[in-house]
């Protein structure tokens, strides 16, 4: 049997194989964060398709939290019912359904909202100045996490994964390079991982024990005097006990750097942590062949594979992946005649 179609079992998560798609914003959302019709398929049709885990976009926990003005939201009690129909769907198709809880910080373009940071440092100069956070600002965005993670929950979604990574508010904490600040949540690692486990902390109090969390991660911000894939090892190894059961381990995007991205170019990052916080990973990055996921995942370099810009051109990857590793899977009745 493949180690791709082999199902995975987390807390009361069981995912029919190892496949992920991840969190890929849209863009496509009303004014006030809500889904559409777009959202509804677009996602349904990658649970049609065969997907183990669906993780939805970067979904705001604040309208300032946003990366524009047409993303989702999960900053108010109406925006539920729109995520909820998502959740139902994919579920009708054996597909486990996340939900990626995010803050853009610095990298907010939400122009009638102000964009805020640890430090006053912007990302580039085409970006606004962010005010530097205050505890106040601090202890509000934490308590804006935790309410996301209850209106989640009460969507129906399997898991929540916590948007740390690509230079957003909680990555921007987490790195040197954008935090500077001088008391508790600036200097040393520890001081820069606390606002990463005031989240957790908080999330804890509202999500289900029994439901598994995901943290997502920036393993290599590819600049002198940044962090490493030991670094954010050393952080999950940290923290882990304050809820996180799973990492997604992806790289880049705290500062202006040019990234040079090949097939499978995250997966040692993925490795060291695996190995050194002895947490299960998510590997991907540019991966789109069934037989380099199918190699990752048998030499234990990774526990599950997201397939990302591969979904968007190919939604039933995952049906054409199973023939090429010679696994025999379910197809949808309505389409084996294809088969």
């Amino acid at each position: 049997m493949s180690i791709l179609f082999s199902p995975f079992q987390l807390k009361n998560l069981t995912l029919k194989n190892r496949i992920v798609m991840p969190p890929m914003c849209m863009y496509s959302a009303d004014n006030d964060g809500n889904p559409n019709d777009w959202h509804y398929i677009h996602y349904t049709t990658r649970a049609i398709g065969g997907a183990g885990l669906i993780i939805l976009e970067a979904t705001g926990v604040e309208s300032r939290g946003r990366i524009t003005n047409k993303d989702l939201g999960i900053w108010k009690d109406e925006q539920v019912e729109g995520l909820s129909k998502i959740v139902k769907a994919c579920h009708q198709y054996g597909t486990k359904v996340g939900i990626q809880l995010g803050h853009a910080g610095r990298k907010s373009e939400v122009k009638e909202e102000h964009c805020i940071a640890p430090s006053s440092i912007p990302f580039n100069s085409e970006y606004r100045l962010p005010i530097e956070m205050n505890k106040d600002d601090i202890q509000t965005v934490s308590l804006a996490f935790k309410e996301a993670a209850r209106r989640a929950d009460q969507a129906g979604f399997d898991v929540v994964e916590i948007h740390a990574a690509h230079g957003y508010l909680i990555s921007e904490f987490l790195s040197p390079l954008t935090n500077t600040r001088t008391d508790e949540y600036g200097g040393s690692i520890v001081n820069r991982y606390r606002f990463l486990k005031d989240i957790l902390q908080e999330v804890t109090t509202v999500w289900p024990k029994e439901k598994p969390i995901i943290v997502r991660v920036s393993a290599e911000d590819y600049a002198e005097g940044g962090n490493h894939d030991t670094d954010l090892a050393r952080i999950m190894k940290a923290i882990k006990r304050q809820g996180i059961d799973l990492v997604n381990v992806s790289s880049g995007g705290v500062v202006d750097v040019p990234v040079k991205a090949y097939p499978g170019y995250q997966t040692t990052f993925a490795e060291t942590i695996r190995r050194e916080a002895k947490l299960p990973v998510i590997t991907g990055g540019l991966i789109s062949s069934s037989s380099m996921a199918e190699e990752i995942l048998r030499n234990e370099r990774a526990d599950l594979v997201f397939i990302g810009r591969e979904l968007l051109r190919n939604p039933y990857w995952p049906l054409h992946a199973g023939k090429e590793v010679r696994e025999e899977i379910d197809w949808p009745a309505q389409y084996n005649r294809a088969k």
